[in-house]
């Protein structure tokens, strides 16, 4: 069942091709696991902003009570970039030397629209949440945002980590290199200016430059280690029994095992009945030949399926209703 594999995992990511009902169903787990008396926090890292839509209730980028047990979030690419951009630009700011103040506000200016500056801010936010979320809540359910941004998005901690390794050794480099420059200089001006001041205030801006770095490997090699912890972490795709999110999501499956993440579940929702008129019958009989596709195709995960519904669950009490369906849904 889908909700065992919540019990015994502390992190579900949900994800899938747009428009499946990723959020949907990571509200109902989220909301079935807090019915259980577990505290949860659900996180949309999707731009959309469905979840609010969801809850018809405001929901940003600040912790907020949906419902008993139940908190959540809404992460904006946008926004969570800008914050990441000015708290970068304090740092240096504080660690570069004066003079060179306006070259950091120029760099911070151009980085915001460089590629994959939103997707590494976000990374970040995500490294956060994760480190921070474990020790205040029993579940983090993270509803993510399509499939090819999901995919490059659980393929960048490793990617950051050999980043933030090499400023590292570069740093150290950089750090000698500066060592022996004011050895040479002690007694000249302009060899002090070039390398950045007096040996104490260097010295200084080394050690902050060196605590900053060694913290974002730390949280980058939290958030790979809890990733790739299948005992820990599961992800669970969303789709429906169409063509196209079968293939994709065979194609996420791969891309995802990759990367070391463990696939615990995939949901086929929104399923056709077979008993409602020629029409549905038709319907969920072709959704039954992509499903064998996909059953060939990804033996060994489990399938949950959850049926077509008359109404869109929107609300608390609807999303309850469905908490209930993911409780007794069929599973392969």
């Amino acid at each position: 069942m889908l909700l065992e594999l919540a019990r015994r995992r502390r992190i579900l990511f949900l994800g899938g091709k747009g428009g499946v009902g990723k959020t949907t169903v990571a509200a109902g787990v989220a909301v079935a696991a807090a019915s259980e008396g577990r505290r949860v926090l659900l996180v949309s890292t999707d731009p959309a902003h469905n979840l609010g839509h969801l809850w018809r209730c405001e929901v940003g980028d600040r912790v907020r009570r949906l419902a008993p047990n139940l908190d959540g979030l809404e992460l904006d690419p946008e926004q969570t970039a800008r914050a990441h951009l000015d708290e970068v630009g304090v740092a240096l700011r504080t660690l570069m030397p004066r003079h060179l103040s306006g070259e950091v506000d120029k760099h911070m200016a151009l980085s915001m629209d460089t590629p994959g500056m939103h997707e590494a801010a976000l990374l970040e936010r995500m490294a956060e949440l994760v480190e921070e979320g474990l020790g205040t809540h029993d579940l983090l359910v993270f509803d993510t945002a399509p499939s090819g941004h999901t995919a490059r998005l659980m393929a960048l901690p490793e990617m950051m980590q050999a980043w933030v390794d090499g400023m590292l050794q570069r740093h150290e480099r950089s750090r000698h290199l500066g060592d022996v420059l004011r050895g040479l200089g002690k007694d000249d001006p302009m060899g002090r200016r070039v390398v950045g001041g007096d040996d104490e205030g260097a010295a200084s801006r080394d050690d902050r430059i060196r605590a900053m770095l060694q913290r974002r490997r730390h949280r980058f090699d939290h958030l790979r280690a809890s990733l790739s912890d299948a005992g820990l972490t599961a992800f669970v795709i969303v789709l429906t029994a169409e063509r196209l999110p079968v293939l994709e999501t065979i194609e996420l499956h791969a891309q995802l095992r990759r990367s070391g993440i463990d696939v615990g579940a995939l949901v086929v929702n929104r399923r056709s009945p077979t008993d409602a008129g020629a029409l549905l019958a038709g319907r969920a009989a072709m959704e039954a030949g992509h499903l064998e596709t996909l059953a060939r195709a990804l033996p060994g995960v489990p399938r949950h399926e959850v049926p077509l519904l008359a109404d869109e669950p929107v609300g608390r009490a609807a999303l309850e209703a469905l908490a209930t369906r993911l409780a007794a849904a069929p599973g392969s």
